[in-house]
């Protein structure tokens, strides 16, 4: 019975590429709370300051994260690897390359070879997305095709619907703490998450479908990818809110994990979907 329970609701969905389901996506929220909380005192005890600088030092490697599950995309690995790069999984392998590249930068500060650990950190991290770019543009041009439209349109329509709400927030609402650019981070990565799937679910050639519980039950509901929008809305303002407040008490390093960790949770599957697309994969 623990036997197929696992099989039914966890390895099936990596191995077959399902979509989440309930009890799987239940489970990988609580490791996802607790890694946040353990991460946090681990942080604080080796003596790395985590602060808006080193939540933005990290944003590289979010890019990089849905960039490699692309490349997974392909079918271009075809080895037993291939399953480090499927969501979960992918989340650790990041994880623990992220963490090298930090702890790697926080020594060669400590050791006098360069400045801030920030610069090389972040520079590790783009590196690794220019990389990875590069071998899905070459992917494109010599095995599928890159749409350079469809990037263009669905990073307009993030762009514009993420102009729209940090304005209804900075000047209807009056939260200038909307303008920290931690904030607009926030609100671009679920934006663009939810721009792609749009675009990839009602108006690409392709179809592409939801892999979400939440965001698969609504638009069964509404009938269009686009009810997307009003739920990631549903989700940001009362988020950007409850943190502006928790962010005077809490401690900074807690608040700052937790704020990536809502970045993370938008920006990486809005990348991959946004790439795939683009590349018809």
């Amino acid at each position: 019975m623990i036997s197929e329970f696992f099989t039914t609701y966890y390895i099936n969905p990596i191995r077959y590429g399902q979509p989440y389901n309930i009890v799987d996506t239940l489970t990988y929220a609580i490791i996802l709370i607790i890694s946040v909380y353990l991460i946090s005192r681990w942080l604080d005890r080796i003596g790395i300051p985590v602060d808006g600088k080193f939540v933005l030092a990290t944003a590289p490697f979010i890019v990089f994260g849905g960039l490699l599950r692309v490349v997974e995309d392909t079918g271009f690995i075809t080895s037993d690897l291939h399953f480090l790069l499927i969501t979960p999984l992918i989340f650790f392998t990041i994880f623990f390359f992220t963490v090298t590249a930090l702890l790697l930068s926080r020594t060669l500060e400590k050791t006098g070879i360069i400045v801030s650990y920030h610069t090389a950190y972040a520079g590790i991290g783009t590196i690794s997305c220019i990389l990875a770019a590069a071998f899905l543009v070459w992917f494109g041009l010599t095995y599928s095709q890159i749409a350079v439209s469809i990037l263009l349109i669905i990073l307009a329509l993030a762009i514009v619907t993420s102009a729209a709400v940090w304005a209804f927030m900075r000047y209807a609402l009056k939260w200038e703490y909307a303008s920290d650019p931690l904030y607009c981070v926030l609100i671009f990565g679920q934006l663009l998450d939810a721009s792609a799937t749009s675009y990839g679910i009602d108006l690409h050639s392709i179809v592409y479908t939801e892999v979400h519980v939440v965001g698969g039950a609504l638009i069964e509901w509404t009938g269009t990818a686009f009810s997307m929008f009003p739920l990631k809305l549903a989700v940001l303002f009362p988020a950007v809110y409850v943190l502006q407040q928790y962010r005077k008490e809490a401690p900074p390093v807690l608040w700052h994990l937790i704020l990536l960790a809502m970045i993370i949770v938008g920006f990486a599957p809005g990348v991959r979907g946004m790439v795939r697309m683009v590349l018809f994969i």
